[in-house]
């Protein structure tokens, strides 16, 4: 009776706030679900649209960002891009409405033919270095990202492409999609807080 009394009380919850996100059993909240953008804000001028289930942007510059902060993480992001596309997952950012690699962000990067491949796809910029670069372009690829204080962990289809990245510049803040270049979908985005 308890279990049903919660549960009815998490529903009429769920439905008095227009912004509710579901959570699995497993403890991951549903940031992108394909459906709507209601815990989004858009900054520049990317052209983020949902299309058959997925959240993608093929022209402009700009983020998606989330409307709350986090501090300690796990997130898991499925994505497809083109091989040339410019994408990346930021975390902790600091000021939502202007989001900078390195300054007042950390950038997970999505981007195969970075110039300096060494932040490529699966690094975090100026911060943990990736060797050898993977390929996500063309098809669907899995990232989870783990923030834990001032450790960092990134795994790419399986694969460590981080193992612990560290810095402490940032201890908590937003999370931003970016759009750079290029088509860029998710198809889901979950945030597990730790």
């Amino acid at each position: 009776m308890k279990l049903l009394t919660r549960s009815l009380a998490a529903l009429a919850l769920c439905f008095g706030i227009a912004t509710c996100q579901a959570q699995s059993q497993d403890g991951f909240i549903e940031l992108i679900d394909g459906v709507n953008l209601s815990n989004w804000n858009f900054v520049g001028n990317a052209n983020w649209i949902i299309s058959d289930g997925q959240v993608m942007s093929d022209k402009g510059t700009g983020f998606l960002v989330g409307t709350k902060s986090y501090k300690n993480f796990i997130i898991r992001a499925e994505f497809w891009v083109e091989p040339t596309t410019n994408s990346g997952i930021f975390i902790r950012c600091q000021d939502p409405s202007q989001i900078i690699a390195t300054k007042n962000a950390y950038e997970v990067n999505i981007w195969d033919t970075r110039p300096g491949q060494e932040y490529a796809t699966g690094a975090i910029v100026d911060i943990a270095k990736v060797n050898p670069v993977p390929h996500a372009g063309g098809h669907w690829n899995v990232m989870e990202i783990v923030a834990n204080g001032s450790h960092f962990k990134v795994t790419l289809n399986g694969v460590v492409t981080v193992a612990d990245g560290q810095d402490e510049r940032f201890s908590q803040g937003r999370i931003a999609l970016q759009s750079a270049g290029g088509i860029i979908k998710f198809r889901k985005v979950q945030i597990k807080p730790i």
